[in-house]
């Protein structure tokens, strides 16, 4: 009855959040002293215990990091050098705004599309590129990255397994869906992209460069009569840095210059990295540290800073942690392993459970959904039938390379911002491109890691 029980609050919990916008963690902290006190008998110290405090030390470190940088332009200083090196060539605009995507989630923002898509997809516009391939790329970067041990999905994946038990390897898990992000973006740019190499960004009749790059100025033809090759008068657009001016400026970002105070926080993001990398510093510990440091250069230059920390997110994947762990002490694992091995098929159950994110995902919370699919795999994993870190892996990209959908966060962004006469087609190729990778994605990452890595 105890099984049950937690199994059916878990559910509940998945379901009012994703229905209502009370965050999950507020909702996974009361189930774990209901489930927990009330009907598992765990004593309230014990369930107190399980709060998972090194995590929460990593997701809110790296996202207070991660709010100086966004603050004191660092961020804004990121993406214009990197969008001015292109210099006009649109193969390398639309590659540039994939690393960027995965470089800003890598290091801890979860919102990196919503940061660039206002800046690409006028971008795409303005340089004649497939709209729906620039919001799709930049999709699959961020994606790629998604998994980074210092951003807030690695953080609770290798959290999570670690809390039940199975261990982690973090190394693989980013690595997975990196290659295969990568793989699928390559994929979309020979089918829409091949047009874009060789070829600068098309400048209407009369315009020319003075520097024939990116960034450079234009200049209009002047004089009595109408340019070269094209009736009428001159012709006015925007150059390539007006453009990013203007979207910059769209979102409250300016452009900036590098100074002590930004050079310094970039930095202190390298040294997290290597850090953590090389050395194995503690990632939260670090990034606090870092974050302290950098406040007490600019004492007043961020007096609200901390406001920006994502306190949901904090608040979502340690509430989760610490109702696994209660479902850990109850046995309700246990019982879920020895469900899953009647079933007399791991890996049926293994490619059902990929399926299963997949769909969910694709119309709820991705990391929402892994925090009940992971501590359901979890028993079938200690049995040792199915290869543990290619499981887990594919869960995980499974579960987060449908956030192409419409209807998740990543592609609200893509949608709203996209320049489209008609935004309604636009929605339905991008279902019909999220429907055809929950029908593919699962079964491919299935067949390509966990068949050959288990027994």
């Amino acid at each position: 009855m105890v099984y049950a029980i937690s199994i059916v609050a878990l559910i509940a919990i998945f379901t009012v959040a994703t229905l209502t916008p009370i965050n999950m963690g507020i909702l996974a902290f009361a189930g774990a002293f209901v489930i927990g006190g009330w009907v598992s008998g765990i004593p309230v110290e014990d369930i107190i215990d399980a709060f998972p405090g090194s995590t929460f030390i990593i997701v809110g470190g790296i996202t207070l990091l991660f709010a100086i940088a966004k603050t004191n332009g660092t961020i804004d200083l990121v993406i214009e050098a990197s969008l001015r090196l292109v210099r006009g060539r649109r193969w390398a605009i639309l590659w540039m705004m994939f690393l960027l995507s995965g470089l800003l989630m890598a290091l801890g923002s979860v919102l990196a599309v919503g940061m660039l898509a206002p800046i690409a997809m006028p971008l795409a516009a303005k340089n004649k590129i497939n709209p729906f391939l620039m919001g799709m790329v930049i999709s699959h970067g961020a994606l790629a990255c998604a998994f980074s041990p210092i951003n807030l999905y690695g953080a609770f994946i290798n959290g999570l397994m670690d809390s039940t038990g199975v261990g982690a390897n973090p190394l693989v898990l980013f690595a997975l869906p990196f290659v295969l992000n990568l793989a699928i973006a390559i994929v979309l740019f020979l089918i829409y992209g091949l047009d874009l190499i060789g070829r600068r960004t098309p400048r209407p009749v009369g315009e020319t460069s003075d520097g024939g790059g990116f960034g450079g100025s234009s200049r209009r033809s002047s004089g009595g009569g109408a340019p070269a090759g094209g009736p009428g008068g001159n012709t006015a657009t925007l150059t390539d840095r007006e453009v990013i001016e203007e979207a910059l400026s769209h979102e409250g970002m300016k452009p900036v210059k590098m100074d002590r105070y930004r050079f310094a926080t970039l930095a202190g993001i390298g040294f997290l990295v290597v850090g953590s990398v090389a050395f194995g510093i503690d990632v939260g510990v670090s990034a606090i540290c870092i974050s302290a440091v950098l406040l007490l250069m600019a004492p007043k230059s961020h007096p609200k800073v901390v406001d920006n920390v994502a306190w949901p997110a904090v608040v979502l994947v340690c509430g989760m942690l610490t109702y696994m762990a209660v479902m850990t002490q109850n046995g309700t694992l246990d019982f879920l392993g020895d469900a899953a091995s009647a079933l007399g098929s791991p890996l049926l159950t293994a490619l059902i459970l990929c399926y299963a994110v997949a769909i969910i995902s694709a119309f709820g919370s991705s990391i929402g959904t892994l925090g009940i699919a992971l501590p359901l795999a979890a028993p079938m994993l200690a049995m040792g039938e199915v290869g543990a870190v290619g499981f887990v892996a594919a869960l995980a990209f499974s579960a987060t390379v449908v956030d192409v959908s419409p209807f998740s966060t990543n592609g609200v962004m893509v949608l709203a911002n996209a320049q489209v006469e008609d935004k309604a087609r636009f929605q339905r190729k991008m279902l019909a491109y999220c429907g055809l990778i929950v029908l593919s994605a699962p079964m491919f990452v299935w067949a390509l890691v966990v068949v050959p890595t288990s027994v």
